[in-house]
Formats: structure tokens, C-alpha cells, sequence
């Protein structure tokens, strides 16, 4: 884990569900650093387990959390996997503005097998910058992950058993394909320093 200054600029992504799935939310900055935020009073980390809540994710918590993240940071882009969030996603779209709240469905195999393998790369690639806080359900999560092959050379994520998730992978890769297509449309925000002498 690293300490970050105040409001540090960041990418989110987030892997929702309802009743079945875990439903959480990665964060990376500017610098390749990817970590699980938390959230309220409690400072929880913002993964649900719906077992942990009746069987069902606590919207009014998720909502409560991503609208802490906005107030905690400069949230540059963020990508909302959008199946049984439409409407939560359209309302936080509304409240922090279109374009940082972006819908980026997962079930895509050409767009999801590009965003895996460009975090695959970056992960494992000698000189890699990219760092991370050690979640223990996100190492848990992406241990779990196992590539399902697909047409033309693809593949998408898939759990080995129902039981063994993969939902902070999908979050991590959903916050690292944000990092990158900020970084090449030039949105992380710049700041000037002057020096002054008489």
C-alpha cells in the first residue's frame, strides 16, 4: 500500500452484479499504481460479497462509495461494466459528468481480450512501472482467472468454478484500459510551477 497526497488524480473501474458475483472497484493513478479504495465510515474496501448482505449487493453502499471517490479524488475517467447497473450508472453519469462515467461492457470479446492482454503485458513486461496494494481478494480474484479461448486467436475470463470469482480482475483490467486511453487522449491534468525571482 502507498500513501497518496491530497485528491490525487486516478482512473476507476468497476465489475458490478446482483445477486450471484462479487460487484467491486479498482483505482490507478497516473504513475501505474492500482489499488482497491475504501469507502465510509468504516473505511471498508469497496468489494461486495452479496453473501455478506442477504444474498443481494447493497446498491445504496456502491452508490455511497463511488460517490466518495469523487469527492476524495480527481476522477479522470472511470469504466462501469453496465449489466444490472444501467440505471445507477446513468444516475452517477449525471451527477460527475459523462466523461467520467463510462459505460465499457465486458461481454465484448475483441474489446475485453485487447484490454486483458494489454494489462498482462504491462504486468509482466522487465521494465514494468505498474505497482499495487496487495488487496487479498483482488490476488485471490485474478489467481482464480482462466483465459476461455475464442474465435480468431481471443479469449475472454472465466471463473474455474462457480464458486471461485474473478471480479476484481475484471475491476482491475476496467481501471488499467482507463489509464491508458487517458493517457493517450492527454486528459491527466498537468499542473505549472512557477518560480518567481526579482
Amino acid at each position: 500500500p502507498r500513501t497518496l497526497g491530497h485528491k490525487p488524480q486516478i482512473v476507476l473501474g468497476f465489475d458490478g452484479s446482483d445477486t450471484d458475483d462479487w460487484t467491486g472497484i479498482r483505482l490507478e493513478t497516473r504513475d501505474g499504481y492500482q489499488f482497491t479504495p475504501t469507502y465510509g465510515p468504516d473505511r471498508r474496501p469497496a468489494i461486495w460479497n452479496p453473501a455478506e448482505y442477504g444474498g443481494q449487493v447493497p446498491r445504496l453502499e456502491v452508490i455511497a462509495a463511488i460517490d466518495e471517490i469523487h469527492v476524495y479524488y480527481v476522477v479522470i475517467r472511470g469504466y462501469y461494466d453496465p449489466p444490472y447497473w444501467e440505471t445507477e450508472i446513468d444516475a452517477a453519469a449525471e451527477r460527475h459528468g459523462e466523461k467520467r462515467v463510462i459505460r465499457f461492457e465486458t461481454y465484448r470479446p475483441v474489446q475485453m481480450h485487447a484490454a486483458a492482454e494489454r494489462l498482462l503485458t504491462d504486468v509482466n513486461k522487465v521494465d514494468s512501472t505498474l505497482t499495487h496494494d496487495g488487496c487479498p481478494v483482488t490476488a485471490v480474484h485474478v489467481r482464480n482467472a482462466r483465459k476461455q479461448a475464442r474465435l480468431n486467436s481471443r479469449y475472454v475470463l472465466a471463473k474455474p468454478s462457480p464458486a471461485q470469482k474473478i471480479d476484481m480482475s475484471m475491476s482491475s483490467i476496467l481501471a488499467h484500459e482507463a489509464a491508458g486511453d487517458v493517457t493517450a487522449a492527454g486528459l491527466w491534468i498537468t499542473t505549472e510551477s512557477y518560480a518567481y525571482s526579482a
